[in-house]
């Protein structure tokens, strides 16, 4: 039964965020995104390394809660645009997916050779972009965020593991 109820839980909860995240001004999601990409990406932004995004376009999208931003890097800052006239690369994928990369519990490959993190466009940029994910280093965050993003990834991982678990109905060992 709580196993039922905390795989309902990883299960629905994009659903359950869907409205208020569509009904969340861009205005303030742009600004709690920059906020979140200089923390996580500090130290590359100190040592240049978006530069290879300088007149890119990169649209990141979280299907499952009809999400999505343009991002670019200009005069030594990241931008962020609610829309753009061109997609350089687009990285996509589902909430709960893009919440175990960020935290280092999947690999992005492999959730791109399962179809469920798309990369779409110019191939080298895409594998700039996810070369750099890879590089983060998530002793560097501040730690309630880093304590916050383990928590719900394990959260996610371990109703993963129940449902893998769970006999098939029907079926006896």
């Amino acid at each position: 039964m709580i196993k039922t109820i905390h795989h309902n839980l990883v299960r629905y909860a994009p659903a359950m965020l869907r409205i208020p995240a569509r009904f969340t001004p861009f205005v303030l999601q742009k600004e709690i995104l920059l906020r979140v990409m200089k923390t996580v990406f500090q130290e590359a932004l100190e040592d240049g390394d978006f530069e290879f995004l300088e007149n890119q376009w990169l649209k990141v999208e979280i299907r499952d809660l009809g999400l999505c931003w343009y991002i670019s890097y200009e005069n030594d800052k990241l931008q962020v645009a609610e829309h753009s006239s061109r997609v350089d690369v687009c990285f996509s994928g589902e909430l709960n997916d893009l919440i175990l990369v960020a935290a280092h519990k999947v690999d992005p490959d492999t959730l791109f050779f399962q179809r469920r993190l798309r990369i779409e466009g110019d191939t080298e940029l895409g594998l700039e972009v996810k070369n750099l994910l890879d590089s983060i280093d998530l002793e560097t965050l501040p730690k309630l965020m880093r304590q916050g993003l383990g928590e719900l990834a394990r959260f996610i991982e371990s109703a993963q593991l129940d449902v893998s678990a769970m006999p098939i109905a029907g079926k006896t060992a």
